[in-house]
């Protein structure tokens, strides 16, 4: 029986709509044999998540998704069996959470000069216990009727073009993967087309990338051939995911529609006792 993988998934511990729990039984529902729960820029739900995959007997890869930036442009470096114990870990994490809420606090200042009557300690009581983020925003915007859609708060408000956008503070590519490392992880850029500059990927590479995330659901056929190619070419991990971050996102689950196969995961368990 073949067996599947997905290693992109976001909790309500970052912006995704479901939480641990959910993501790993929805996972297993579908009968996926492992998953990885990719939150951006934390780690705070990697212990419900583990918790879960347990008590649902599929495997669980601790994971982490980092923004990042360079020459202008965003990449999203995606770290795998980190030990997230590792104290320049933590304290990195830590400082990228007080800029989130710092940013997104002056997304709000910004939101009441347009009108909108939003209080802060609204997003804060929305998130709970998760790091702070635009959806949060956007979720109270839903909720008190001032956009008729979620997509419409990023479009015309908190979106990059938007009239409430406050830029994020972001680590530097390298600096990402290097942190990964750091703490014993193996460092995977994620979705490249995204990213939009194939030109980059050597660098990226040179940085120290172990692999890319060919499989998508934001790459058409003849972008997952391309990135296929380039890291068998340059003997490069492979990986894949979803991306899933619930309904509430992007209006659709997409858990399932990425089936990564499992060899893959071995592949890079391989190489993570070579790191060691």
């Amino acid at each position: 029986m073949k067996k599947y993988i997905d290693l992109h998934l976001h909790t309500t511990a970052s912006d995704g709509s479901f939480t641990p729990t959910k993501v790993v039984k929805n996972a297993k529902d579908l009968g996926f044999s492992a998953v990885a729960i990719t939150d951006h820029d934390t780690l705070a739900g990697l212990e419900e998540g583990a918790k879960a995959a347990k008590e649902e007997e599929i495997e669980f890869v601790p994971g982490i998704e980092l923004n990042t930036d360079y020459d202008d442009t965003g990449i999203h470096v995606l770290g795998y069996y980190l030990d997230y114990n590792n104290q320049n870990l933590l304290n990195k994490l830590d400082t990228l959470q007080k800029a989130r809420y710092n940013r997104i606090k002056s997304m709000v200042y910004k939101l009441n000069h347009l009108g909108f009557e939003i209080e802060f300690k609204e997003i804060i009581d929305i998130a709970g216990d998760a790091a702070l983020g635009r959806p949060h925003i956007a979720q109270i915007m839903l909720d008190k009727g001032y956009v008729k859609e979620w997509s419409q708060a990023f479009a015309q408000y908190i979106g990059c073009r938007g009239s409430a956008y406050v830029k994020r503070k972001k680590l530097a590519a390298q600096e990402a993967i290097q942190l990964i490392k750091s703490a014993k992880g193996v460092p995977i850029i994620a979705h490249p087309a995204l990213i939009g500059r194939d030109e980059l990927l050597p660098k990226l590479v040179e940085w120290g990338a172990e692999g890319f995330e060919v499989y998508h659901t934001e790459h058409d056929q003849a972008a997952t051939q391309r990135y296929l190619e380039f890291a068998q070419q340059h003997d490069l991990l492979i990986t894949g995911g979803s991306d899933c971050h619930g309904p509430k996102r992007k209006g659709e689950i997409l858990l399932g529609e990425i089936k990564a196969p499992y060899k893959l995961l071995n592949e890079m368990k391989q190489l993570k006792e070579q790191l060691k």
